[in-house]
């Protein structure tokens, strides 16, 4: 039976642009990589650079999670789960 209680990491990277907030969003993929496959962590980062809510989900798509970009009143939300 699969458990949907799983652990909110949050990272504010508002104020950095790419590749800046590319570099740490994929060094935050890469250190949780295997919770995130298994589920037991969810990442979601805010950002206020427009070309983040491109290279990012690419990215982590690209790694094989699932991406949700959610616009917000002054920065975007990624959210990435496991695939």
């Amino acid at each position: 039976m699969e458990s949907d209680i799983f652990q909110l990491i949050e990272f504010d990277i508002c104020g950095q642009i790419c590749p800046a907030s590319l570099l740490v969003a994929l060094r935050e993929l890469n250190k949780y990589s295997s919770q995130l496959t298994a589920g037991t962590v969810v990442l979601l980062f805010k950002t206020d650079s427009r070309d983040g809510t491109h290279t990012i989900p690419e990215a982590a798509s690209n790694m094989g999670f699932k991406v949700d970009v959610q616009k917000c009143q002054r920065y975007y939300t990624i959210t990435i789960t496991k695939p």
